[in-house]
């Protein structure tokens, strides 16, 4: 019974000691990616496009679930005048994410440098929708006299 009761204690205090190197190493890698993340932020608002594209790739490989990241790996492509690129950026979040108003308010910038008004003005109408659904009507508003310009240019 006594060695019943080691054993036992011996797999409970493994546990724990794995429990808190997971939560270690997860907190250090939550570290360094946001670290990476916000170093990447940095270099664009410098116009450091390239520094940002290095440092937002480095993100993505670390932590492929995060959509803002292809977002501004995206803007700083089309920057570079990668266009193509940053189109497939913003497609991507579109079809990860598809309730994220974002991907086709940016899609639609690079549909407009492309000259394709239609999708364009498709990608916008869908950013409309769903910034009214997340109630956030001046944004929406916003959109809709875009539109509306857009449509008045094409008349």
């Amino acid at each position: 019974m006594l060695e019943t009761f080691h054993t036992t204690d011996i797999l409970a205090i493994v546990a724990v000691v794995s429990s808190i190197a997971l939560l270690i190493y997860f907190a250090v890698k939550t570290l360094i990616t946001s670290n990476l993340f916000q170093k990447g932020v940095n270099l664009y608002q410098q116009q450091d496009y390239k520094g940002a594209e290095t440092v937002f790739r480095q993100v993505i490989e670390r932590n492929s679930t995060n959509d803002m990241v292809r977002l501004l790996l995206g803007d700083v492509l089309r920057e570079q005048g990668n266009i193509v690129e940053a189109k497939t950026w913003f497609e991507d979040v579109i079809s990860r994410s598809p309730k994220n108003p974002q991907g086709y308010l940016r899609l639609a910038n690079v549909l407009m440098q492309q000259e394709q008004r239609e999708a364009a003005k498709s990608n916008l109408q869908q950013a409309k929708e769903l910034l009214q659904k997340q109630r956030q009507p001046e944004k929406a508003e916003k959109i809709t006299r875009l539109l509306e310009k857009m449509n008045a240019k094409s008349n």
